[in-house]
């Protein structure tokens, strides 16, 4: 379920078909791995809708909110501004070997390549997870590309697996908004990897929804988490306007009740599928939108991020893991009760 079925309304503009990143063709796989009492982790990856990313480059922008974070390939996409491998999602001790695997991916498609960008985003699962196990492989990424489809699950799945957010069950969540700029239609959506928040800063469609569930079950750990973030677009714009855009969906992390804590390492990458970077070419001829032009796809980032954030905790589902540790799904129906005091549910 997700935030619109419950008449949880964000932002002003229309969802995409699927709403989520797969509205841009964007596929998304995962592998999730849980085992014994104390494993609960895996791996997301996002493959954009190119044949060969590293020889059909996409225009890319990083924006680091807070940079307690170990996310692996933004040096060399923020310097030139672009992405050439798909996206992996990972738990924070599992990246490198996650970059390892998308590092074979490509050679096997690329064996005349001499060198490579992986792309991996992070955060610690280690609540519910042993993450010094360092429980995924190989074999797990490769499972995760296999997997990648346009219908996706959300939630305690595959990086998601062994997150908490507010305190409560996190993971994978994503949502999609379309603009008309010009008299063209574009889309922008969000798929975020959710492990941050203190329960009683949780905010839902304005409602302190965490200060109303303070009480509830399964706390511990508060404010010792991360979000990565990653926004798709089929816009037309640099890696300059794409940055900016990344820097607007923290908008939309502030309005669920982050403050952006100490240990806290929020990230976001952003790129559009608009047009490609042919490998070898000597040279480009590019459109953009002008920056005047922007603040839709703006608000459209803001929005989806926000509401991808609730739709992680709403499609994730309680986990017990190491220690006896347990996070609680969102109880659903407490939440529509706060939501109708505060007179925030939009129904038909």
């Amino acid at each position: 379920m997700k935030a619109p079925e419950l008449g949880i309304g964000v932002g002003r503009y229309e969802h995409g078909e699927r709403n989520s990143i797969a509205d841009l063709g964007v596929k998304v796989g995962h592998s999730t791995i849980i085992k014994g009492d104390d494993i609960r982790t895996g791996v997301t990856v996002l493959l954009p809708p190119v044949k060969n990313p590293y020889k059909e480059r996409l225009f890319a922008g990083v924006y680091t909110f807070n940079g307690f974070s170990k996310p692996i390939g933004f040096i060399q996409a923020e310097e030139l501004g672009y992405i050439e491998t798909p996206i992996a999602m990972t738990s924070t001790l599992n990246g490198y070997r996650v970059a390892d695997a998308l590092i074979d991916l490509w050679l096997e498609e690329n064996p005349d390549g001499i060198s490579v960008n992986p792309l991996v985003m992070e955060c610690n699962d280690g609540y519910l997870n042993d993450n010094k196990k360092r429980a995924v492989k190989k074999e797990h990424v490769f499972e995760a590309f296999k997997n990648a489809s346009l219908d996706f699950e959300e939630g305690a799945v595959g990086a998601g697996t062994g997150m908490s957010a507010f305190e409560f069950k996190g993971g994978i969540g994503s949502s999609s908004r379309v603009v008309e700029i010009g008299g063209e239609e574009y889309t922008v959506a969000s798929l975020v990897l959710s492990n941050f928040g203190k329960r009683e800063d949780l905010i839902i469609a304005g409602v302190p929804v965490g200060w109303e569930l303070r009480d509830y079950p399964g706390r511990g750990l508060s404010m010792r988490g991360s979000i990565s973030i990653v926004i798709a677009t089929d816009a037309p714009l640099t890696s300059r306007q794409l940055t900016r855009l990344a820097r607007r969906a923290i908008l939309g992390l502030a309005r669920t009740g982050s403050y952006g804590h100490n240990g806290s390492g929020d990230i976001v990458l952003a790129f559009s599928t608009a047009q490609t970077m042919p490998a070898g070419k000597e040279v480009h001829s590019i459109g953009f939108l002008p920056d005047d032009a922007m603040n839709r796809l703006f608000i459209a980032a803001a929005d989806s991020t926000e509401e991808a954030i609730i739709n992680s905790l709403l499609q994730a589902k309680t986990m017990r893991g190491r220690d006896g540790r347990t996070r609680y799904a969102l109880p659903v129906d407490r939440l529509v009760e706060i939501l109708e005091k505060y007179g925030r549910l939009e129904r038909a």
